[in-house]
């Protein structure tokens, strides 16, 4: 009876965590679709601060995570997209050369992935296997289905089943550790696409306390921890300069709380 009890608001909750998520993701692919923001609008920064890559999820165009890029330019960082991704339908592998590619050519040093669900498994492997792997300093990954997810079998696609556990990506990438500990996991309590959870050995994990893949993109621990990664990438390079520190400063304070 007590069981019974206790059952009923979980499943509850995680109804109406799973109708807010959606409710969310039409509404922001709504806005991206009719939004006419440049990507070369965001590519400048104050010159001080790392530049952020965005990586979205699949079926998701750069647009959608539209917030956090304004929240990150707003507060001085560069910000690049990879256009050519599309809403990356692409395989992991072949999206990750995109990004390598997008990182020699511009020539960006220090950079801080930030990356939304498969985007994550993007930036893992440019970290891991990309000639550009240096370039990147760090990433924040979202909702990142690290250690795939079981619903992908019963998915129609190439595309979705690729997110099966035993994928070879999937598997390649879960033998590449060194990388993790550049990596913040950032995921909610209760993931509809992901049962089994985005933690990552190694890593950063932070559960944020709501439910949903999508909406956790726009929760204030979310938002909060993307800006801690800039501000230690930041704290680095400044680090790095040595003699040019103002020995008086916290390097790790974020003049823009």
């Amino acid at each position: 009876m007590n069981a019974h009890r206790d059952r009923g608001p979980r499943l509850a909750q995680r109804a109406l965590w799973w109708i807010a998520d959606y409710l969310y993701a039409g509404w922001r692919q709504v806005r991206a679709f009719f939004s006419r923001a440049d990507p070369r609008g965001f590519a400048e920064g104050d010159g001080t601060r790392p530049p952020v890559l965005i990586i979205p999820g699949v079926y998701e165009p750069w647009r959608f995570m539209l917030p956090l890029i304004r929240d990150l330019h707003g507060r001085g960082h560069p910000v690049h997209v990879v256009d050519p991704l599309r809403d990356n339908r692409v395989p992991v592998a072949a999206g990750a050369r995109l990004v390598d590619e997008y990182l020699a050519a511009r020539g960006l040093d220090g950079v801080v992935i930030v990356a939304h669900s498969k985007g994550g498994l993007i930036g893992k492997h440019v970290m891991s296997f990309g000639a550009s792997a240096p370039r990147v300093r760090a990433m924040v990954a979202i909702s990142t289905p690290f250690g795939g997810s079981r619903y992908a079998r019963f998915l129609l696609g190439s595309t979705l089943r690729s997110f099966s556990p035993r994928d070879a990506t999937l598997s390649l990438l879960a033998r590449s550790l060194d990388v993790n500990a550049r990596i913040v996991s950032v995921f909610p309590r209760f993931d509809p696409h992901i049962p089994e959870g985005s933690e990552l050995a190694g890593a950063r994990n932070v559960r944020v306390e709501t439910g949903g893949h999508f909406r956790i993109l726009a929760h204030p621990r979310t938002v909060a921890e993307v800006r801690r990664a800039a501000s230690l990438a930041r704290a680095g390079d400044e680090a790095a300069a040595g003699p040019g520190l103002d020995p008086g400063r916290d390097p790790g304070r974020d003049p823009h709380p």
